[in-house]
Parts: structure tokens; C-alpha cells; sequence
């Protein structure tokens, strides 16, 4: 009994001894310069555990060890910092400083430096044992472990974009109809302000101008109607060429509150290999999704399956309730490996319809830079994968993360395919519009299938062309094709679509005319009512595979577009500013000055100062446009 009670003692002295021996901290992370709060930034004793995160204001509270304690702080974005603290600090600041674009480089180049040093250790490794011939496979093993050269980061840069071939104008009288897909994603705004963040123009087949456009958020009236979506449209004379009008088109779609989202079912797949290992990439999807689990409601479930050199099942499916779960089978993933894609999303689809939830949300959320490099890879293989997985009803959203390897093809096509949404998650506020402020729009849809078509009067146009949507075209008989997959919106959603017209007896040379047609007559049609187009919507409803139509008709006006409601000269500024990026040919006179005196007078209502910082992007790429009066505002 003496020796129970001296061991109950000496647990307890040990006890008072590790608690006497840590304290508390408490701490505020900003960015240096600006002062702005971080959230979400990891802080932990340098080589130890627990790491804590900061919260919305930045702040934090993390048990340290007495005496002095070097603190570790991570955040993607921004440079890792370690800040020793005093023995009697009882509350600190700590500023970090963003990545420059040196940083990014040097990261990038770090990355594929060890990644050339694995392929090579690999292939000899390999040989040794017999595995594979030395000598044929020797030239490939020294050009991997050989140094790169300073200064060749772009020779790194691997990042894959599909070709845009911008529309052209179309004449009304031989081509009255134009017929495209909704798209709701705005992955290349974000990929866009990365480029601009980090001093670089983007290329031009990054800039979509439709999802730049659709980013913003426009202030359309909810429907009024029993159909999901409502239909609204306006013109004005068109910014970057007086001599035309700018037609704007305007959808939204039914807002659902978050206690009314029915519950979900979601797979989390995410990429492991070792492609993933910067701190933009995995880091960054780890803290993405931890804001998505926070959300949760006890009536949803999430699995969690990765992939690497092989897919797998991180965690079964698990109620939102059971949080801590979740997070910590997030924290203990690690990049490392190769990239076996295809497998990671046969694996996720099945995980989902083993859970299928009949009146819920099913979907695979897929978290990856793109680069499939094992298994099915090819776009075709990739593509049959989710045409097929796509019927069963589960939907799919697509995050991109990182940069110099990024491939944007693979996944615009994926979230194409899969009845999705893509974005592009370049920092945390990204990641928190995309999961806290727009949880119902990004996570349950209320349309699928979305299509429309526009009839153009030529009493009023000459010709038209649709500014984007240069990926989302389709055949003017696929409109009525219910076959045919398009565009989904998402509760809350809104789309936009600008044409440019040039009226009725202008004279152009912006169109390539054709001879007049020999055999073909034209019926003389009345039209009275002053219209100019009208426009024809399809949509399914999510359960439903027959489609149901919604007309809507434009009638002629004039107005400068400084006179147009504020959600027009914003979008009219944003495809402006696209236009210059890409140095379109149909860019007329537009100039950063005037995008900028459009997007100052439009910013409205901006309560997440997303307008505020498109203002900022405009400048920053006036900046990389030597001589633009923009640039020296």
C-alpha cells in the first residue's frame, strides 16, 4: 500500500511540475504594412506541438513552455517567420510579410530541384537492384540530378492553359442565333490576381473574361416565380467603342437559406504527391477545408480519400458533428509520391455512392494543383471518368491551388464534365468567400444544365459578338437537346453575359462578310415592338432530366453607360480590363484610365471589398504596362 500511495504522489508532484513549467501566450498576427488582421495563420513552438491557429481578428492563444520559446508562424501567401519570446512576455504582435515574387520563384525552384534529385535517386536505386537497365535510363538519371542553372525559372514554369480563340462578330441576318452554357466559375479571376500579386502579366489563354466577370457579385432580383432563375437584360452604349452597344444579360438564381441547404454527403479528395508540398498548395487545401468543416451541420457527412502513388481512404464517412474527427484526419496529412488521379476520382465517386443521399447534396470536393502523371491522365480518359459518374447524381467541385505547375486545363475540364463549379484557391480569404459567404451557393445546386440561346432582330443589329464564353459555346441544336450537359448554378448564384452589337446601318469593318446567299428567301416578319433580341433559357431542375424554357425580350434603347444601373459599368469595367489583358484584338480604344474612372464610380455597395481590390489589380497591371497614365495614379 506504502509503494501505491509514494507512486500517487510522485504523479501528482509531476503533474504540478509540467504545469508549473508552461504558460499561456497570447498573441495578434498582422500583415506588416497594411496592419490587417490573418486568420488562420498555423503558430507553434519551433520543433514542437500543439500548433494553435489565429482566428478572425488575427488573434491567438498557445501553451509555451517558461523561459524563452522561439515561435514558428506558417501561412501561405506570406513569408515563414520564427519571433523568440521573452520569458515576461505576457502578449505580442507579429507582423509577417507577404511572398514577393523572388520568394515564389525561389520556392518553385526549390521544389522542382528536389523533385529532379527523387527521379534520379529512383531511377539508380532501381538499377542497382535490377529493375531496370542503368544504361538505358543513365542519360535520364544524370539530366534530373544535374543543377539547374541560376535565373531559369521560367524553364520551370509548367503551367498548362486551354487555347482561347476569342469570338468574332457574327452578322444577325445569317446568324441570328447564338447558343453557349452558363458558366459560374471564376477560377481565372483569382488565377489572374495571383499573376498580378506576384508582378506578372498572365498569359492570355488564362484570362477567361466570363469568370472575371462572374466573380462579382451584381445585385439581380431574386425570382419572383416558381423557376429557380430569373432572367434580366439591359443595354448601353459600349465603353471601348462608342460606335456599338453593349448588350448585358443577367441571371439569379433562387437564394436558399443555410438551414434550408438539405444535408450533404461529401468526399474530400485531395492530392497528396509531392507536387502538393508547397506551402500554397496542401498547407493552403488543409486550411480551405477546415473552414468547409466548420460548416458542417450534424445531418452532413464528409469522407476524406487522397491520392498519390495510390488512392486511398483517409476517413470513412463521418457526421458533421463529429468535427475534431475531421480535422485531425486533415492534420496528419503529408505530401509525397506521384500523381494517380483517375484513380483518386473513381475511388472518391464510389465512397460517395456508397453514402448516396437520395433527397441530398452528393459531392466530391477534389483539391489538387492538376498534375495527373499516373494512371488515367490523358483529358479523354479523365473526361469518360466523370461523364459516366456524372448520372448517378453526384455533382462535383473543383479547387486548384498553386502555381508553376498548375493545370488549369485539366481542371476546368474535370469541373466541366462533372456537373461542378471550379475555383482557384490562391489565400484564405479566397478559401473563406468560397465556403463561409457563399456555403449554399458553392455547395447545393438549383438548376443544372443551364443553356442559353439569343435570336438577334436584325431590323436593329447588324452584328454581334459574345465577349467570353469562348469554352461554353454549343451548336444552335443542342439548345433543345436535353442530352446535351451544360452549365449548373448554385443556390444564390449570378450570371452574366455582355454581347457586343454593332446597330443597324453602321458601317464596320469589324465583321467578315460573307457573299449574299443565292437560293435562300426571307420571310418579312412585323415587329412592332421595338425588339432587339430575345432570350431563350433551359434548365433542369437538379432530379429531373427533361428541361423546362423561360423567354425573355430586350426592347431598343440608348444610354451612355455612364448612365447604366452600377452592376453594368462594373461588369462592363471588368470585361474592359480582361480585354486589355488579353490584348484582344476586339479591345477598341479601351485604356486602364478608363477602366479604372468605370470601376471607381461602380463600386457601390462593397462589404467584402472585392471591388475595392479589382481597383488595386487594374493599377498593379498598368504598372507592368510601361507609360499607362494608370500607372502613376
Amino acid at each position: 500500500m506504502q509503494k501505491y500511495f509514494s507512486l500517487l504522489l510522485l504523479a501528482c508532484f509531476t503533474a504540478l511540475t509540467v504545469n508549473a513549467q508552461t504558460r499561456e501566450i497570447k498573441g495578434i498576427v498582422q500583415e506588416a504594412g497594411s496592419h490587417k488582421p490573418l486568420a488562420g495563420v498555423t503558430i507553434q513552438v519551433k520543433a514542437g506541438k500543439p500548433s494553435v491557429q489565429s482566428d478572425a481578428a488575427g488573434g491567438f492563444r498557445l501553451q509555451i513552455p517558461t523561459g524563452p520559446v522561439v515561435l514558428q508562424l506558417r501561412y501561405s501567401g506570406y513569408q515563414t517567420q520564427e519571433v523568440v519570446i521573452k520569458p515576461n512576455a505576457g502578449k505580442v504582435l507579429i507582423l509577417l510579410q507577404p511572398l514577393t515574387l523572388a520568394d515564389s520563384t525561389a520556392r518553385v525552384f526549390k521544389l522542382e530541384e528536389k523533385k529532379r534529385v527523387r527521379a534520379a535517386q529512383s531511377v539508380q536505386a532501381k538499377a542497382a537492384r535490377g529493375l531496370v537497365e542503368y544504361e538505358t535510363n543513365a542519360d535520364m538519371a544524370m539530366s534530373y540530378a544535374a543543377p539547374m542553372p541560376q535565373g531559369v525559372y521560367k524553364d520551370y514554369n509548367t503551367e498548362d492553359y486551354s487555347p482561347i480563340n476569342e469570338n468574332d462578330f457574327h452578322t444577325a441576318t445569317d446568324q441570328p442565333l447564338s447558343t453557349f452554357s452558363i458558366d459560374v466559375d471564376r477560377a481565372a479571376y483569382s488565377n489572374i490576381r495571383r499573376f498580378l500579386n506576384n508582378g506578372q502579366m498572365p498569359p492570355a489563354d488564362a484570362v477567361r473574361v466570363e469568370e472575371m466577370i462572374n466573380y462579382f457579385d451584381y445585385q439581380y432580383k431574386a425570382p419572383g416565380s416558381a423557376d429557380p432563375v430569373a432572367i434580366y437584360t439591359d443595354m448601353a452604349i459600349c465603353p471601348w467603342n462608342t460606335a456599338h452597344q453593349l448588350v448585358r444579360i443577367g441571371l439569379k438564381g433562387r437564394t436558399v437559406t443555410a438551414d434550408k441547404v438539405p444535408p450533404s454527403n461529401l468526399v474530400f479528395l485531395i492530392d497528396v504527391s509531392g507536387s502538393m508540398e508547397d506551402a500554397n498548395k496542401l498547407p493552403l487545401v488543409k486550411q480551405a477545408l477546415k473552414t468547409l468543416v466548420q460548416q458542417l451541420r450534424p445531418a452532413d457527412k464528409v469522407a476524406i480519400a487522397v491520392y498519390a502513388g495510390a488512392a486511398g481512404l483517409v476517413l470513412p464517412a463521418t457526421p458533421g458533428s463529429e468535427k475534431t474527427t475531421i480535422l485531425d484526419a486533415l492534420d496528419q496529412l503529408q505530401a509525397g509520391g506521384s500523381t494517380a488521379g483517375g484513380e483518386g476520382i473513381l475511388l472518391a465517386y464510389k465512397t460517395a455512392a456508397a453514402n448516396f443521399m437520395k433527397e441530398g447534396n452528393n459531392r466530391v470536393i477534389i483539391a489538387t494543383d492538376g498534375d495527373f502523371n499516373v494512371g488515367p491522365s490523358s483529358d479523354g480518359e479523365l473526361q469518360r471518368i466523370i461523364e459516366k459518374e456524372r448520372d448517378k447524381g453526384i455533382f462535383l467541385s473543383v479547387l486548384g491551388f498553386g502555381m508553376g505547375n498548375y493545370k488549369d486545363n485539366k481542371l476546368e475540364l474535370l469541373a466541366d464534365k462533372g456537373n461542378g463549379n471550379y475555383a482557384y484557391i490562391d489565400n484564405f480569404e479566397e478559401a473563406r468567400r468560397t465556403f463561409v459567404t457563399e456555403f449554399g451557393g458553392t455547395l447545393f445546386t438549383i438548376a443544372k444544365d443551364v443553356k442559353l440561346q439569343i435570336e438577334f432582330n436584325p431590323k436593329y443589329v447588324q452584328s454581334y459578338r459574345l465577349v467570353g464564353y469562348e469554352n461554353r459555346l454549343l451548336q444552335n441544336e443542342d439548345f433543345n437537346n436535353d442530352k446535351k450537359d451544360a452549365g449548373d448554378m448554385g443556390a444564390g448564384h449570378t450570371v452574366t453575359a455582355l454581347y457586343e452589337i454593332v446597330p443597324s446601318g453602321a458601317k464596320t469593318d469589324a465583321v467578315s462578310w460573307v457573299d449574299p446567299l443565292k437560293y435562300q428567301q426571307r420571310a418579312v416578319i412585323s415587329n412592332p415592338a421595338n425588339e432587339v433580341l430575345t432570350v431563350k433559357l433551359r434548365y433542369k431542375r437538379p432530379a429531373d432530366s427533361q428541361s423546362q424554357l423561360m423567354t425573355k425580350v430586350l426592347p431598343y434603347q440608348v444610354q451612355a453607360i455612364t448612365a447604366a444601373p452600377i452592376d453594368f459599368r462594373m461588369c462592363a469595367a471588368v470585361a474592359e480590363f480582361g480585354q486589355l489583358l488579353r490584348n484582344s484584338a476586339h479591345k477598341g480604344q479601351a485604356s486602364y484610365e478608363q477602366v479604372l474612372s468605370l470601376a471607381k464610380d461602380a463600386r457601390g455597395d462593397d462589404p467584402e471589398g472585392y471591388r475595392a481590390e479589382f481597383l488595386q489589380l487594374v493599377k498593379k497591371a498598368a504598372l507592368l504596362q510601361p507609360g499607362s497614365q494608370a500607372s502613376r495614379e
